[in-house]
């Protein structure tokens, strides 16, 4: 089994399960309780946080735990617009975003909210100018997810930071893709919020961050006994967060050798594939997009009949399904990619336990059916 599809999920790190024991058996206690038990509970719990914020390079506080990526974008885009109904109703997006950004900005729509879901290029990538036109004077919210989970396209958050400062208007980022892959540092990409998504860094399913600015005042997403800084109530979980603040620990200590080396297999996969099937398209950008993600599309095949016939490979394809039937990714549609292409599109995304056998073994793989013609139905 040659496992390529870490934009999805990733194993959980062995550091990061060492972490998490000691609270699965003797370190049961809550944060909130002030005996011994509870207090290293709670001093586990912060420690975790100081972990993501180094990573981040914020404050601790700045730190919310959620229980993963999808709440933290529902957890911003809902409390801003609760909390700023009064100033305006208008959100900005794009319309490559993940499911958990467009469908609550549907919801919102249907409560009297006005949402501007933004055109990409070819190459997936949002123009600043689209933004600066899109932004109005009732304008609340302008959310651009950092990196694409298809393509792995890197959207430019610095040039529109610039731009929601400049109209004062808040900014937010799903970073669930780009944590871990590429430098993520608030401060340096300039945004009011950031989403992270426990199981895509190494860590378990069900546990997530978001990043949420010194001195903004939100409503809160959960009401209850006023825990993670009265955010989002509930007793903390605490042997989850222990397991993300270690992963985030990791990141610290492997980005900048995984980023090269990531890059190198990615390329390697990609130009072996290449020489022997030339008509192979590239999905998303050729060099502004994460060093682990391949999007290839072999034209007037079907993806999942492709990844069928090897089941030596677990990766994705560029369609969804639904209904039993299969459509266009909207990302691979908002790019402009036409059904016959898209339709072949195999996400190849690699992780730190890839290794230079299994990128050959894989090429060879693909090459041996995509030289067959799986014709698209009509």
């Amino acid at each position: 089994m040659i496992y390529l599809d870490y934009n999805a999920t990733t194993p959980v790190a062995k550091e990061v399960a060492e972490a998490m024991m000691p609270f699965l058996v003797e370190d049961f206690g809550n944060p909130s309780s002030a005996h011994p038990v509870g207090r290293r509970a709670r001093e586990a719990l912060e420690k975790a946080r100081g972990q993501i914020s180094r990573m981040l390079g914020c404050e601790s506080t700045e730190v919310v735990f959620t229980s993963g990526g999808t709440e933290s974008n529902n957890m911003v885009l809902k409390s801003v617009a609760w909390s700023l109904r009064d100033k305006g109703r208008h959100i900005v997006t794009t319309k490559i975003e993940h499911p958990s950004i467009i469908n609550t900005a549907l919801f919102l729509m249907e409560d009297g909210y006005d949402v501007t879901f933004l055109p990409v290029d070819k190459y997936g990538s949002l123009d600043p100018d689209e933004v600066r036109r899109a932004v109005r004077r009732d304008t609340i919210l302008i959310t651009v997810m950092h990196a694409n989970n298809e393509t792995g396209t890197i959207e430019p958050l610095a040039e529109i930071s610039s731009i929601a400062r400049e109209r004062g208007v808040l900014f937010h980022t799903d970073a669930a893709q780009s944590v871990g892959k590429i430098e993520t540092k608030v401060r340096d990409l300039g945004v009011d919020f950031l989403t992270i998504a426990g199981h895509k860094i190494y860590a378990p399913k069900g546990v997530g961050a978001l990043y949420i600015r010194k001195g903004l005042k939100i409503e809160p997403f959960m009401h209850g006994g006023g825990q993670e800084m009265g955010l989002r109530s509930g007793t903390e979980n605490v042997i989850l967060n222990v397991g993300l603040g270690k992963a985030c620990e990791l990141i610290l200590d492997n980005l900048y050798d995984d980023i090269p080396r990531l890059r190198r297999l990615r390329d390697r996969l990609h130009n072996q594939i290449l020489s022997a099937i030339p008509e192979v398209v590239l999905n998303g950008h050729p060099e502004n997009r994460l060093p682990n993600t391949l999007n290839l599309s072999f034209p007037g095949m079907i993806g999942e009949e492709i990844l069928s016939h090897i089941p030596e490979i677990c990766a994705s394809t560029g369609a969804a399904c639904h209904d039993r039937s299969l459509k266009l990714s909207h990302v691979l549609g908002a790019m402009g990619v036409t059904e016959e292409v898209g339709m072949g599109a195999i996400r190849l995304s690699l992780g730190r336990p890839t290794t230079e056998g299994e990128v050959d073994e894989a090429a060879g793989l693909l090459i041996a059916k995509g030289t067959g013609k799986e014709a698209l139905d009509e």
